[in-house]
């Protein structure tokens, strides 16, 4: 193989590898962060102090409930148990949706928010209360999207770090194609970066009610914080991976004693007796 057909290889394969590097942290990100239970309650349990989040579920659940309950509802969203109820409350919704999306059906998803009162409130007493948090014709979109999440969410990546592993062990020069690498990988954080914000600002944008779009905000900033965090790290290790492939090929090698300027002459020949 050619010193030019590796390099066409290696740079074919380190394109591949970097182009899929946003769309393997995505997959990842979705995969194993918000199907977390423990984890999705941990990022969204701040949010209860957040005024924009307290009034919206409390018009949210004054929708669903009875004309008798409605006024203890706001009033609730303003007490220290408050932060309990969402706690649990955020449970129970994760629960459900994974458990329909698993589980399979196409009915629609409902959460009872009447044990919840009574564990934080024993005091009220809340009737059966159900409050649909899926309706059944996002079901079926919802079910594949996740089949397909949880086969990219380990392939992406792994096929990402595989074929930048190979498109270093082709190349002609391995240091050219480290850097190339690590700046591409750095480019790829900093798409993410820019999908993130631009994905923040479509979402706000197609609300119907823009009454609810702080508290929106809100919850898309705290569900893409550790996406943030990646694609500021990808392009920070990429950066810094490609500073140290330049500082090494720069001053890395010891230099050459320099050699003379010109050819050196051959030394005269002595005349023989024979040519004297």
């Amino acid at each position: 193989m050619t010193s030019r057909v590796r390099g066409a290889l290696s740079a074919a394969l380190i394109a591949l590898a970097c182009l899929l590097v946003p769309f393997g942290a995505v997959a990842a990100w979705a995969a194993y962060g918000l199907t977390d239970t423990g984890r999705y309650v941990t990022t969204m349990a701040p949010l209860a102090a957040d005024p924009a989040v307290r009034d919206s579920v409390a018009d949210a659940v004054e929708e669903e409930v009875d004309e008798p309950v409605r006024p203890l509802v706001r009033s609730f969203t303003r007490t220290p148990a408050f932060g309990t109820a969402w706690d649990e409350g955020n449970r129970a919704v994760h629960q459900a949706v994974l458990r329909a999306v698993r589980d399979g059906g196409h009915h629609e998803v409902t959460v009872d928010i009447a044990p919840i009162a009574a564990r934080v409130e024993h005091r009220v007493a809340l009737p059966r209360t159900e409050i649909a948090v899926l309706p059944a014709s996002q079901l079926d979109r919802l079910r594949k999207g996740y089949d397909v999440l949880e086969v990219a969410g380990f392939w992406l990546p792994v096929s990402a770090a595989v074929l930048a592993a190979a498109g270093i062990a082709v190349a002609a020069c391995r240091r050219r194609a480290l850097t190339a690498t690590a700046l591409g990988t750095a480019l790829g954080g900093a798409l993410l970066s820019l999908a993130v914000a631009v994905g923040r600002r479509l979402t706000l944008t197609d609300l119907p009610d823009p009454v609810h779009r702080p508290a929106v905000g809100a919850v898309y900033d705290a569900l893409t914080a550790t996406l943030r965090t990646v694609s500021w790290l990808l392009v920070a290790v990429g950066l810094a991976v490609a500073l140290t492939c330049w500082l090494t090929g720069r001053y890395g090698r010891p230099r050459a004693r320099r050699g003379p300027a010109g050819p050196v002459p051959d030394p005269a020949q002595q005349p023989t007796r024979a040519q004297a």
